[in-house]
């Protein structure tokens, strides 16, 4: 089993001043780990933009280590869409993740665009990548939550590669064969870009099953009653996730999957404790 070559850590936007200072130190615990890179989320609705946009800047200003910015079409026109992308770039931002992002009733809920914005991530992939940007999109190794099947969701992902798409970075998922899946179908469908599968320590029970349910993600039964057993533990439901993240992690490595993703939650423990059971920094 070799070494993933690329290792990743996603945050996002704090609230408040207490969830600043959570972030910075969590950040501290995690870059003396030598990440790839970091990425940071758009809030839904697009609702945390300038924040997204502070905390990006500052982050790349601190760490030197390279900021993947998200950005959806949520709530903007093409105009502020290419207002925050040049925003970044001054920043010394060069890598975006572009996405539609959803609607403010969820993922399922009716997609409305706004005056002058954009219907589809494709759209937000060529604006991206027509100023300059390396741009990535998002999968969804159990399907995204507003599609039909795996055949739509590659022929939504075909669109976002012939738009200049470089890399993916997955939804969170538990089942190794879900992300094998994804993986024949991006291969067999000829599209040549990189995927980065993302991993969800669980630290949370009701959080993962409602994280779940909102991104049609499938917890697989025999996980999820083992979560559900000792819901009311938070000490051990860390442990168990610790559990379950590193043995998905082992598996991804072993089908030969050279990079992982994780997605921190502005929380340093979990993620280091994987980390640390894979040796791989």
């Amino acid at each position: 089993m070799d070494a993933p070559t690329t290792l990743s850590f996603e945050f996002f936007p704090p609230k408040d001043g207490a969830g600043e200072e959570r972030l910075w130190h969590t950040l501290a615990q995690l870059t003396d780990i030598t990440p790839d890179f970091l990425s940071v989320t758009y809030g839904a609705g697009g609702s945390t933009r300038d924040r997204t946009l502070r905390i990006t800047s500052e982050i790349t200003a601190r760490t030197g280590i390279p900021t993947v910015a998200h950005l959806t079409c949520v709530g903007a026109s093409g105009a502020e869409l290419e207002s925050v992308l040049t925003q970044y770039k001054s920043a010394g931002i060069n890598r975006v993740l572009a996405l539609r992002g959803d609607p403010p009733g969820g993922p399922r809920d009716t997609w409305v665009r706004t005056s002058d914005g954009f219907d589809h991530a494709d759209q937000l992939v060529a604006k991206a990548g027509a100023m300059g940007f390396d741009v990535g999109v998002a999968i969804f190794p159990d399907g995204h939550p507003a599609s039909k099947d795996r055949a739509e969701d590659l022929v939504t992902l075909k669109r976002k590669v012939d738009a200049g798409a470089t890399f993916a970075i997955s939804q969170f998922f538990f089942n190794v064969n879900s992300w094998q899946r994804l993986m024949n179908d991006v291969a067999s469908a000829g599209l040549n870009l990189t995927l980065i599968p993302g991993i969800m320590p669980v630290t949370n029970v009701k959080q993962i099953i409602r994280f779940a349910e909102l991104s049609g993600t499938e917890i697989p039964p025999a996980i999820r009653s083992r979560f559900e057993a000792v819901a009311d533990d938070p000490v051990a439901v860390a442990q168990l996730g610790v559990e379950v993240a590193t043995a998905l992690c082992h598996e991804l490595l072993e089908i030969g999957v050279n990079a992982l993703h994780f997605f921190t939650l502005n929380s340093s423990p979990a993620t280091r404790e994987v980390v640390a059971n894979l040796g791989i920094r």
